[in-house]
């Protein structure tokens, strides 16, 4: 088992999840970047390997609940407890309310809250087996989840969901020393395909190394001064 920290990235991909890996890794973290898909991040893994830290990545269904006990299984026998985990995972198809499916709305809902809960609460589980519990779960939310807006329900209530989920697991967990939050991305995250539409218009994109860096610091707040849900925009944004 390594006794470096562990951080593990929940719906891992090339934008804030793969900014996210790079920051814990330059932390002198063990990584473990997660995902229906792995294959498609392996070569960002090699790359944030390379800093010298050991980043991984490893398959994970956060809809499906043997999947996401499997990979804390793994990552405990491995590693040993989390010390951050991060559910980055989400699902949006933007469609009028009358043209939107049972099926639709359900996967959206799953990726949008289920799997939240299902990761949560197997890395409560895990940061509070070992002897100095604690640690930081960190939730991914957005701007739908504070409000709905036409053609949005499909993102809005998974959301909407994932932020009551923190509120409940943070008022639960923190009393045992675990920090839980949530994190309102109030924009558009700049990313290999947003840029190749050429969207970023004088930093009205949120970059996702700047987010990732705001993720770690949450993370590393002492007890003495908790922040349990932070809004990050850029600065055209209106709020």
């Amino acid at each position: 088992m390594d006794d470096k920290r562990l951080a593990i990235v929940v719906g891992a991909g090339p934008g804030l999840g793969a900014s996210l890996a790079r920051r814990f890794a330059r932390a002198s973290m063990n990584v473990v970047m997660a995902c229906r898909h792995p294959s498609r991040i392996d070569t960002l893994a090699a790359e944030f390997s390379g800093i010298g830290h050991s980043v991984c990545t490893r398959e994970c269904d956060a809809c499906d609940e043997s999947s996401v006990q499997a990979l804390f299984e793994w990552s405990d026998e491995r590693f040993g407890a989390p010390d951050i985990v991060v559910y980055n995972a989400g699902a949006f198809v933007q469609r009028p309310l009358l043209e939107t499916s049972a099926g639709e709305f359900e996967h959206c809902w799953r990726v949008g809250c289920l799997g939240g809960f299902l990761v949560g609460r197997e890395a409560a589980r895990s940061m509070l087996q070992r002897e100095h519990r604690g640690g930081a779960i960190l939730f991914t939310g957005a701007t739908a989840s504070l409000r709905g807006g036409a053609g949005f329900h499909n993102l809005a209530v998974g959301k909407f969901g994932l932020r009551a989920l923190a509120q409940s697991m943070a008022r639960e967990l923190g009393p045992q020393g675990i920090h839980v939050a949530h994190v309102v991305i109030d924009g558009r995250i700049r990313a290999p395909a947003v840029v190749e539409q050429g969207s970023d218009d004088g930093g009205r994109l949120l970059d996702p190394d700047e987010l990732a860096e705001a993720y770690y610091q949450l993370a590393m707040q002492p007890k003495s001064a908790w922040t349990q849900e932070l809004d990050l925009r850029p600065w055209v944004e209106r709020f």
